[in-house]
């Protein structure tokens, strides 16, 4: 459960997480019988001290909203029992009283290890804006590319967008159990998605410290038709739509038929560049704000609460909203910051995700978190579209989340990418020349390559496909491919594999340095 805290506010951060779970539970968010997390779990996870959670959980208990079993944890009160239970203003524990002094730091072992064993380069690209006069759409081209590399034998394709095929065996045994609501599948569809499925969606947004109920959900089939239906709802020809630089290339390419005209906001090490931002909201008034804030594609950056909270209060300063898409936060290997929208108290945040990165792409199931007025009308557009999702793809969605399957597998993939993102960038340090940059992100499944300003990526691209590595070429995630040269590899191939494409890839840039410094 990730809890929206502001450290700089005069409430101690005990009330601060009482008060949180306190409203969680008052508004039906968290259910009679719905166990909390650990006390050190809900510390780690929040970053304080294991005490300060406990004199939280220990005020919910004596509000009559929680209780505790011996060896098990903290449990939901229902509400007769919690209308029985004395105030916490007369009724607080000597163990409570004497832990206001706890320390919000937590213990040294708890801490998340960062990648330097993994020789992390610098990250420092020109923090030119782009403001393109004319767009090109890449994006359709790209994808037609990779499917046709998947046709070829012995091709190693890195410009993958998604992980690699595991678990086949448990999707095996999830659908057959899903096919047990086959009855249903004759039935006209929600087009807003299965209530059951929008619930298990509701329940994960709450863990991740967003308030959110089933009702503000919409399933949609996969994060790219979410991203479609809100560039169709909210944007005009000729509007202004600020986007990270680099950013998805989906997304742009829906904006540039949109024909929206687009504003590419640098990034850096923290995420896209505060300051161009808050110029630029002022200058040209846009209508949206596009952003990815944990592990970015492509560079895979993660921004801090700190950085999502001025982006949020920059928004707001000047009237725009904001489309948070965040496909790959189920695969963070380490605990990240609540979303923006968890920090939204205006509705101006629609909250992106999707299980076809975490579980599998044929599926396409995503769902988009809107609250406030604009949820009706979307709901309608997409009736127009496609109905509803696949009933099929929503009944076995639904059965790996309420199964308990679905966290299993997360933590199966996310092992599974660490170590290969380990090996590749192992890979890289041995065949890469030493003039190449690359961010080492927490998660996700991308390395964003910087090279340097000398190398031609076209060529480095084609001489790649010649030899049977697909690559995904920068160009593609800058608005009119107006950016520095980069690639962005997939680091969840099999380790040989990535190897052998590394190798082939390190030897292309070492001929293309060599032949430009002559």
């Amino acid at each position: 459960m990730k809890i929206p805290l502001d450290r700089q506010a005069k409430k101690p951060i005990y009330l601060q997480i009482r008060d949180r779970i306190s409203h969680l539970i008052e508004q039906g968010n968290l259910s009679p019988g719905m166990q909390l997390p650990s006390i050190r779990a809900l510390a780690h996870t929040v970053s304080v001290n294991k005490l300060t959670v406990l004199e939280a959980y220990s005020m919910l208990e004596a509000d009559g909203l929680v209780h505790a079993k011996q060896g098990a944890g903290y449990f939901i009160n229902s509400p007769a029992a919690s209308n029985n239970e004395t105030p916490a203003s007369t009724t607080l524990s000597h163990r409570t009283r004497h832990q206001r002094s706890a320390v919000d730091h937590p213990p040294q072992a708890e801490r998340s290890r960062g990648p330097s064993d993994l020789a992390k380069r610098s990250f420092n690209p020109s923090q030119n804006v782009i403001i393109p006069t004319q767009g090109i759409n890449s994006f359709p081209k790209i994808y037609t590319a990779s499917l046709h590399s998947h046709a070829e034998p012995d091709y190693i394709d890195f410009g993958l967008g998604f992980p690699q095929p595991t678990g086949l065996d448990d999707l095996q045994r999830i659908a057959r159990r899903a096919m047990k609501e086959a009855h249903t599948f004759f039935h006209p569809g929600d087009p807003q998605g299965d209530i059951g499925l929008r619930s298990q969606i509701a329940r994960i947004l709450i863990q991740q410290g967003l308030e959110i109920s089933p009702d503000n959900l919409i399933v949609t089939s996969g994060s790219m038709q979410s991203l479609s239906l809100l560039v169709e709802y909210f944007i005009t020809p000729g509007d202004w739509v600020i986007v990270e630089a680099p950013t998805y290339h989906g997304f742009l390419s829906s904006l540039q038929q949109r024909g929206a005209q687009i504003i590419g906001i640098p990034m850096t090490l923290e995420g896209m560049n505060l300051d161009l931002l808050a110029q630029y909201l002022k200058s040209h008034q846009p209508k949206v704000i596009y952003t990815i804030s944990t592990l970015h594609n492509p560079t895979g950056i993660t921004t801090s609460s700190a950085h999502r909270k001025k982006l949020l209060s920059l928004a707001a300063k000047h009237d725009c909203l904001i489309i948070e898409d965040n496909a790959y936060e189920p695969l963070s290997f380490e605990i990240t910051p609540p979303p923006i929208k968890a920090f939204d108290t205006q509705d101006s945040v629609i909250y992106v995700g999707t299980f076809s990165k975490a579980l599998m792409s044929g599926l396409r199931v995503g769902y988009m978190a809107v609250t406030g007025g604009h949820a009706k009308a979307l709901i309608e557009r997409k009736l127009l579209h496609d109905f509803h999702v696949s009933a099929a793809s929503q009944a076995i969605i639904k059965e790996y989340l309420s199964s308990g399957h679905y966290r299993r597998r997360l933590n199966h993939i996310k092992s599974l990418h660490r170590d290969r993102r380990d090996a590749t960038v192992q890979a890289m340090i041995r065949h890469f020349p030493p003039h190449i940059t690359w961010t080492v992100p927490e998660g996700g499944t991308f390395l964003w390559i910087q090279l340097p300003d000398t190398l031609v990526l076209a060529d480095i691209c084609s001489t790649a496909a010649k030899q049977k590595v697909l690559v995904g070429s920068g160009t593609a995630f800058f608005p009119t491919q107006q950016g520095y040269p980069a690639l962005r590899l997939n680091f969840s191939l099999p380790p040989e594999e990535s190897e052998r494409g590394i190798k082939i890839l390190g030897s292309i840039l070492r001929q293309q340095l060599l032949s430009y410094a002559r």
